[in-house]
């Protein structure tokens, strides 16, 4: 049995990006190639949700294959991650939210996104622009000059894939 509000429940079973966990009440984001999960409670009033989304990224260090980076360049990866998420709220609809938090330790970032919803279809959509948005932000911190392992090099194969097939598309290299 779930504790999800039954609005919230119904748009997440029939969005073709989330799947439910093990956890009854809580669903994974498939289009992130991060551990990415949303879920929700219900909310006062006239509101469809509060919700809870969550994104565990490997740190800088974590993400490096062998070598190991410098605490101070960590700390102000970190740092920078911190500030580029202060904006992420700008892609939802929901204008009722709490302060991005990202928590470290030696190998992982864990970011929460705790939010309100007035429509659960909108809520749903939230999470997932949200959460895509935390990947990007995550991505745009790669720093170049490493080897990258796990969901960090993931990403950086999918940018050069993508912009392969985009060369290709457009019939060569721009001039």
């Amino acid at each position: 049995m779930t504790d999800l509000p039954n609005a919230v429940e119904r748009e997440l079973e029939t969005h073709d990006a989330f799947v439910p966990t093990d956890d009854s009440d809580e669903y994974a984001l498939e289009t992130t190639v991060f551990d990415a999960t949303v879920t929700a409670a219900e909310a006062e009033g006239k509101r469809d949700g509060e919700f809870t989304v969550t994104v565990s990224l490997p740190t800088l260090d974590a993400a490096v294959e062998g070598e190991t980076v410098a605490p101070v360049v960590e700390d102000g990866w970190f740092e920078t991650l911190g500030r580029r998420l202060g904006d992420v709220f700008s892609v939802a609809h929901t204008s009722t939210h709490d302060e991005p938090v990202a928590e470290r330790d030696a190998s992982e970032v864990l970011v929460r996104l705790e939010y309100v919803a007035w429509d659960a279809a909108e809520g749903v959509e939230d999470a997932k622009a949200l959460l895509e948005y935390v990947e990007g932000t995550y991505a745009q911190g790669i720093i170049p000059g490493y080897d990258y392992r796990g969901p960090a090099a993931t990403l950086l194969e999918n940018a050069q894939q993508n912009a392969q097939d985009a060369t290709e598309e457009s019939g060569g290299m721009p001039m």
